[in-house]
């Protein structure tokens, strides 16, 4: 046996296993196939009136269900496989669509006023007193469209009054022409 192994490049304990096995050749190792209808219907039955629930709930009612009746409990993983076969599962939640927008690290953009942004920093003075600055830029040529400095914090209202001004020092003329027009 030794010198057929080594020509068939086996092993010899395959080979004596394989000798010695039925001539059927069932491999008893796997588990037998389980009917999957009568899971299929008590699945159903509690998922009927639950739409919304997923495997996990699903699984869990069934294990409630199946201890009140004394019932052998079933695999959370045969629940699911069973599920997904016969079309119970939830559908998946669409990804979010890509943005056709791409931010590829750039905020600058290439006209004045199509986007802006605002900001703040602090410094210490000589004296270690800190100077807080909050400032509202244009992304296309970085001016500074207003600004306000204050040694104490600064407020919303504060925010507020900085994107004010710089609106009106930008659209002044036109925004006065366009409440003219609505008046």
């Amino acid at each position: 046996m030794k010198t057929v192994c080594e020509v068939l490049g086996v092993s010899r304990s395959n080979l004596a296993v394989k000798s010695k096995r039925q001539a059927e050749g069932v491999d008893r190792r796997k588990t037998p196939a389980l009917d999957d209808m009568p899971l299929v219907a008590e699945l159903q039955g509690l998922v009927a009136d639950l739409p919304m629930y997923g495997y996990r709930r699903a699984w869990a009612l069934l294990r409630r269900n199946r201890d009140a009746q004394g019932q052998p409990r079933v695999n959370a993983k045969r629940a699911y496989r069973v599920m997904r076969t016969h079309g119970l599962l939830l559908e998946r939640r669409p990804r979010h669509p890509e943005s056709t927008r791409r931010h590829d690290g750039k905020v600058a953009v290439e006209q004045s006023n199509a986007r802006w942004c605002s900001g703040g920093f602090e410094f210490r003075c000589d004296d270690g007193a800190p100077l807080r600055v909050i400032f509202a830029l244009d992304c296309c040529d970085r001016e500074a469209m207003s600004w306000a400095a204050t040694t104490g914090g600064y407020t919303g209202d504060m925010v507020r009054d900085v994107m004010l001004q710089a609106v009106e020092n930008r659209f002044g003329g036109a925004l006065k022409a366009d409440n003219e027009i609505d008046g």
